[in-house]
């Protein structure tokens, strides 16, 4: 059962690194010193979480590619391409290609601040949280939603290694639907106006790496929860 704790807390760990990851370079603006220490620390050289899996393996490829590019540092060229594509992609000024809000794909109209925000905001006040710009920017952006999953994945993780059972199947369940009701519905609609229109190996490495992640995480959640993760108690065994 040690061996089955050590993979769990290998899941949790990864999932939460590349989580936040994602959250970070899909809703913050490009930030040079950051995208610096992606490099410098080599973050791209191995597969936290997922390894295997179609889009995952393709997203690592493409941002190591871009690494490598890069390995002598992100000059000023490099990082400006980087910055046009997120304005190309997610914010504008022209008409924006890659939405990043949930509701612009769940409703015929694309019109944001829908049902679909109250929904995710409800989501994030049930444990504790609230988006930065509340009010000011719907809250179902989708590196918003990928931070909220990090965050379900660290307090899982610190329920899981204290051996508090009812928690850690709490943020377990919580994940799963979470993921199901919400970025699993939406995604590959997003990841595929990344896929048409992004002119960067970043930007395109992000977006298929988080379209994997989702379909990894739905597999792995909805297994743990159906056998051993939640039926077995693998927190007491």
């Amino acid at each position: 059962m040690q061996r089955d704790l050590e993979k769990w807390s290998e899941t949790l760990l990864g999932e939460m690194l590349v989580c936040s990851l994602i959250g970070r370079a899909l809703y913050a603006y490009p930030d040079k010193a950051w995208l610096q220490s992606l490099l410098a620390e080599d973050v791209f050289s191995d597969t936290p979480f997922g390894a295997g899996q179609t889009e995952i393996d393709n997203g690592m490829d493409l941002l190591r590619k871009w690494s490598i590019e890069n390995r002598s540092g992100l000059t000023q060229e490099a990082f400006d391409a980087v910055e046009a594509d997120y304005m190309h992609l997610f914010i504008g000024p022209k008409k924006v290609l890659a939405p990043p809000w949930e509701s612009y794909y769940l409703n015929k109209d694309h019109i944001l601040f829908q049902v679909e925000t109250l929904q995710v905001r409800n989501w994030y006040r049930r444990f504790g949280l609230e988006a930065e710009n509340l009010y000011h920017e719907p809250d179902d952006h989708l590196g918003i939603e990928f931070s909220f999953i990090a965050h379900l994945a660290k307090h899982g993780l610190q329920a899981y290694e204290a051996g508090d059972s009812k928690e850690y199947k709490r943020m377990l369940k919580a994940q799963g639907e979470f993921i199901r009701t919400h970025p699993r519905r939406w995604i590959k609609a997003w990841q595929q106006n990344v896929e048409d229109n992004a002119r960067t190996g970043f930007y395109l490495g992000i977006s298929r790496l988080a379209l994997g992640v989702i379909a990894a995480l739905g597999t792995i959640l909805e297994s743990a929860t159906e056998k051993e993760a939640i039926k077995k108690d693998p927190v007491q065994a």
